[in-house]
């Protein structure tokens, strides 16, 4: 069987979710998947960001990654999705770009992706967990298959214990406060290893 396909899609204005990105990514490409990290497009305004030096500089940092297409979403067999809280719910710049995959809904080319979420917030409980179950609510429409890390590894624990997906607490220097490396490298091989369950059940 080919090597199996991620598509990491990120949204990140401080840089805590692009860091989770690479390392889901790096995961994945252990456990022999072929992976792309991918940001959707960014909504705020030009004016909004020059306003704020850390998100500019990260938008200028992460200039060279390229941005999500539904072409990313149909070739991938598997999905990380990685994202901020905003008010107990995925941010607008996500939500949006899943807003256009309508089409691909449609000729049922969502259906039996394996996708997985993570998520961070400024505080313990600021919503990370409410975040990711947002997204998978979406993922239910798509008919894709959630690949939720469970307690199925001492990572999990070690990172905070959030059965849905990775999240981490992010101080007000913008340092992530639990060690989340392993967790989300963890829950990055387990999405490949059920993409791997599916695609060969598929095709067998």
């Amino acid at each position: 069987m080919s090597n199996l396909k991620l598509a990491v899609i990120y949204y990140s204005s401080g840089g805590t979710n692009y860091q989770l990105a690479q390392w889901a990514s790096e995961g994945a490409r252990e456990a022999g998947a072929d992976t792309k990290i991918l940001k959707v497009p960014e909504l705020a305004p030009p004016s909004i960001i020059e306003k704020n030096p850390d998100w500019k500089a990260h938008v200028d940092a992460t200039a060279h990654i390229p941005e999500v297409s539904l072409h990313d979403v149909e070739w991938a067999d598997a999905i990380i999705f990685s994202v901020p809280a905003r008010f107990g719910n995925m941010p607008s710049q996500m939500k949006q770009f899943l807003d256009t995959t309508g089409g691909l809904w449609f000729q049922g080319k969502t259906a039996n992706k394996v996708v997985s979420a993570m998520s961070s917030a400024q505080n313990p409980h600021g919503g990370q967990e409410a975040t990711i179950l947002s997204l998978y609510t979406s993922m239910y429409h798509w008919g894709a298959i959630v690949a939720a890390p469970g307690y199925s590894d001492p990572s999990v624990f070690a990172a905070g214990g959030n059965p849905y997906g990775t999240s981490v607490t992010v101080n007000k220097d913008g340092n992530m406060v639990e060690d989340v490396k392993e967790a989300v490298k963890f829950q990055a091989r387990r999405t490949i290893e059920v993409a791997k369950w599916v695609k060969q059940g598929i095709n067998g």
